[in-house]
Parts: structure tokens; sequence; C-alpha cells
């Protein structure tokens, strides 16, 4: 299995540890990823709200280089995932949207590369079984919440990315891993990633419902997909106990990064230290798979 990997933005400076963990799963999985050359932004959440034609034709410029690369598109970032789908679409629908890329490119792409996050790849491709097959470490029993975030799964017309209300993608990993997929209500809720830097108020208020229900769902920790997911949930946490009075200390790791574990790859290679919620209470859960 061979793909071209859209790494993103983010896999340089906040999300370099999942782009690490991603690189050490799919190479313990005999999974052949090849980094896109001469990738560039795709835009993410903000070029859309300023010009859609700029916030279509930045990942189009990065689909027209895997088209001619020959080869289906990895994601591992869900914002990149979501803004590659979505022009994906606008090209396949809509021809004079098609055309005014094409100008703005000066070559024509025609919306044919897939798209898949690296997820769909390991549940689709390599399957639950083959997993459980290459797993050295079991987590023991965790208790995980899986936290899908927006991007994901929203439109799910576009991304057609598990159920847009209630995602078992995650938590089927989870279970494989040995740990237990908890059940909650705000797997899909809004956390503000947009509004990291212009309303933090705001990412506060979203990220505190999110913690507070993990909490009282009995999570040891959460598991993410999506670069600003994490780095929003994680790195709140102290300033959430100062302004809303609590004591959240709840670790915030990559599904990759869990996966990796289990795979018996070290810490050190999945970049589980650049956590800010020590993830140490999930690494002592390990232990050798039976």
């Amino acid at each position: 299995m061979k793909y071209v990997y859209y790494p993103g933005c983010s896999a340089e400076s906040t999300a370099r540890d999942h782009h690490m963990s991603i690189l050490e799963v799919a190479r313990a999985l005999d999974i052949d990823v090849e980094e896109l050359k001469g990738w560039t932004c795709c835009g993410s959440t903000p070029a859309h709200h300023t010009d859609k034609l700029l916030s279509l034709s930045l990942p189009a410029a990065n689909l027209l280089k895997a088209q001619e690369s020959g080869l289906n598109m990895v994601v591992s970032c869900a914002a990149c995932f979501n803004r590659m789908k979505v022009a994906n679409h606008e090209i396949r629908t809509n021809p004079d949207v098609k055309k005014q890329i094409a100008n703005t490119l000066g070559k024509e792409y025609g919306g044919d590369v897939e798209i898949r996050h690296f997820i769909e790849i390991l549940l689709e491709d390599i399957g639950i079984q083959r997993l459980k097959d290459a797993f050295t470490h079991s987590i023991n029993d965790l208790k995980v919440v899986s936290y899908y975030g927006c991007l994901l799964v929203r439109p799910h017309e576009i991304t057609k990315f598990d159920d847009p209300e209630n995602p078992t993608s995650m938590d089927r990993l989870v279970e494989a891993m040995g740990g237990e997929a908890l059940d909650w209500p705000h797997k899909v809720e809004c956390c503000g990633g947009g509004f990291a830097l212009s309303r933090p108020d705001i990412v506060i208020e979203l990220s505190d419902s999110i913690l507070g229900m993990a909490e009282a769902a009995g999570a040891q920790c959460i598991a993410v997909a999506c670069p600003m997911c994490q780095v929003n949930l994680d790195l709140r946490q102290k300033d959430i106990n100062r302004k809303k009075n609590r004591n959240y200390n709840l670790p915030i790791v990559y599904i990759t990064q869990l996966l990796g574990l289990c795979l018996g790859i070290s810490q050190k290679r999945l970049g589980m230290k650049k956590c800010i919620v020590s993830p140490m209470p999930v690494i002592e859960m390990l232990s050798k798979a039976v």
C-alpha cells in the first residue's frame, strides 16, 4: 500500500508529535507514505472566511501535485482533510469553480484524487485483526473518550467520515488496543479551534464543557485526531482551572500515539514529551499483550 502523504503546516510546529506518531505507526505497519513533494498550506480554517476562490485553490494546488504523483492522498490533520475534501467536492460539482481554479493554478485539476484520513487507512486497509496481531502491548482497560471534533465528520455529505453524530472509528481502535472506549455525548462538540487566537474566551468555555463531560464520563484520557483540538484541550487546561476554578489534569493524546505505544514504539519517537499535561498515567497503564 502506497500513498502520497500531506502532513500540513502544523506537522512542522504545534503538531510535530502527531506527525512523528503517524510516520512511526505507518512504518511499523508497512504502510508506505511518501511525503507530497513541494506541498503548501491548504488554508486551513481561516482562508474560507477571507476568499472562497483562495480557500479552494490552496488545497487544489496540493491535490494537483498528488494527481501528478499518481497516488491517492492520506492526510493526518482534520482541518487539512476537511479542506481537501471541500475542494474536491466543489471542483466535481461546480464547473464554474473548476474553471476558476484552473485559471488560478494555470492547470486543470479534475477532482480525481481520493482523499483519506489516516484513521480510515488503519481501519479499512489494515483492519482490526491485523492491528491486533501487530500489537506487542495493551493499554490494559485504560478508560478513554474519543474526541472527533467538528472537521472530520462535518459536513458529512462532503467528508463522508464515519457517522456525523456518533462516530465510532477511534473507539474501535481503543478497544482493539485493550482499552475501554467510554460512551459520552461530547465526541463531536466544537472545542473552538478556529478561535484559538482571536477569541480565547470562547475557547475556554467550549473546551471547559468538553473536559468536564470527559471527566464526568470517567475518562483517564482523551484520544484525538485533530491538531487544533489537541492544542486547545491540552494547552488550555491551566487557564480553565484558573478562570473557572476547575482541577483538570487530563492527558490529551493522539490516537496514533496510543497505537504507537501498543506497537512497542518508544515514547520519544512518538513525541510524548510534547504533551503539556503529562501522559505518564496513560503510559503507566501499558502492559505486555497477552
